[in-house]
């Protein structure tokens, strides 16, 4: 959950305890709830509104999310390739200057 561990999050409600008080936390966590929900559903309009749009100018919207997953897993596959390719060169540099400097380690 947000990269926040079980310990970490004991010690934030803590502070918040400390802060707020054993009477405000309901009435925050309320507040806080409401407002996510709220979040959730402008999200969610937005999103219909979009898909509609999209719709009445003709545009297919399944078959433009197949599209950009495809062009995303292109994306990853090059970038894969890349690190493969750079993490090749940077071995091969390592026992080249390995190869290079090892006569003269010994000799000193």
């Amino acid at each position: 959950m947000f990269g926040i561990g079980g310990g970490e999050l004991i010690f934030i409600m803590f502070i918040v305890l400390m802060l707020f008080g054993s009477d405000k936390i309901p009435e925050i966590a309320r507040t806080m709830g409401k407002a996510m929900a709220q979040l959730k559903n402008a999200t969610n309009d937005i999103k219909s509104e979009i898909q509609k749009g999209a719709e009445a100018n003709g545009l297919d919207t399944k078959s433009l999310t197949d599209y950009t997953g495809d062009i995303t897993s292109e994306i990853n596959k090059a970038k894969d390739n890349l690190l493969g390719d750079a993490t090749t060169q940077i071995e091969k540099t390592k026992e080249e200057i390995g190869d290079i400097t090892g006569p003269i380690k010994r000799q000193m």
